[in-house]
């Protein structure tokens, strides 16, 4: 019982044979209940066969069963599994949209209190074919199990695009195949009788690496970031305000220390003009400027009873270089 009801809502159950028959007159409000009981869906042990069988065998009552309204109001009166409408289609004719909704529900009976009512499964008709509506339990696997899916084929290709390098630190950019081609036709299309080149060099010429082109964009890439920081941190301040003088192992900021060495010098007081009045003012006196020859110093007291020193003649040398040192 378990394995049917997991592969119910795989089924889509049509019966023309019904649809067509003049005696139903197609699926209408009274008889859309007979064609789910054709259906696999269908509780052969539920109330509305019990109500239908009793039914039949009563001439008076058989009017019930033509009747959906009054068979469902027998139902209510009922303990057990029962099959009802729970919602019709707004317009019924021929271009309507011919969607009804079955309810699988378990009535109990309470004494005094209002019938205890649990829903046990959801059925639509849709046209002439009939559907189980999904668990919620069921969407919830499906949806998780797509995600699961997704997400591990997202991790096998994200787990081969990191690459690690002590230069360059951690990438996660994939290898630009494209420029490289382009690098590779600019190649093959030069001259086919280029200029001939040494050994050495011929030897040495090689076609860049993906590597080497990967680096070469990350480099450019950080260039470009630490240049905007630098401009956003430092865009607003000039070097034409403290401009560096000197030269290399010997620069000087021009203005710094200037502006705080005129603070502290001590400042210039005018003597403040003489007031104006009708005596002409004396003539300055006049300052010297000439300063007098030093005089020779005194000679010092000659002392009795010494002998007086001989001079000593100096030798001139009659030269044109001058006069040589005593």
């Amino acid at each position: 019982m378990a394995v049917e009801e997991r592969t119910l809502d795989e089924i889509a159950f049509s019966n023309p044979e019904f649809v067509t028959n003049p005696f139903w007159g197609g699926i209408h409000t009274n008889s859309v209940l007979w064609y789910f009981s054709e259906s696999p869906f269908f509780d052969v042990m539920s109330n509305n066969t019990v109500l239908r069988t009793q039914l039949e065998h009563n001439e008076q009552l058989r009017w019930i069963l033509f009747n959906r309204e009054a068979f469902e109001a027998r139902l209510r009166t009922m303990n057990g599994v029962e099959f009802v409408v729970a919602e019709q289609p707004a317009d019924q004719g021929p271009g309507g949209t011919g969607v009804w909704v079955i309810r699988k529900q378990m009535r109990k009976k309470r004494q005094g209190e209002e019938d205890e009512v649990s829903l046990l499964n959801t059925f639509h008709v849709v046209g002439d074919n009939i559907y189980m509506a999904p668990v919620a339990a069921d969407l919830l696997g499906s949806r998780m199990l797509s995600i699961t899916q997704r997400l591990n084929k997202f991790m096998s290709i994200a787990a081969r695009l990191p690459d690690f390098s002590p230069a360059l630190g951690h990438r996660y950019l994939p290898p630009p195949s494209s420029r490289l081609k382009a690098i590779e036709s600019q190649l093959s299309q030069g001259s086919k009788e280029p200029t001939p080149l040494p050994d050495a060099l011929q030897t040495s010429k090689k076609v860049p690496s993906s590597a080497d082109i990967n680096a070469s964009n990350y480099l450019d890439v950080r260039l470009l970031e630490e240049s905007l920081n630098i401009t956003q941190k430092y865009g607003d301040e000039y070097m034409d305000e403290n401009p560096v003088t000197g030269q290399p192992g010997d620069f000087h900021l021009s203005t710094t220390g200037r502006k705080d060495k005129d603070k502290l010098s001590v400042p210039v007081v005018k003597a403040p003009a003489p007031a104006a009045s009708g005596k002409p003012s004396a003539p300055p006196t006049p300052l010297k400027t000439d300063i007098p020859p030093a005089r020779k110093g005194s000679k010092s007291p000659r002392t009795p009873g010494m002998p007086k020193p001989k001079r000593r003649k100096s030798s001139k040398v009659h030269s044109a270089g001058g006069i040589s040192p005593t």
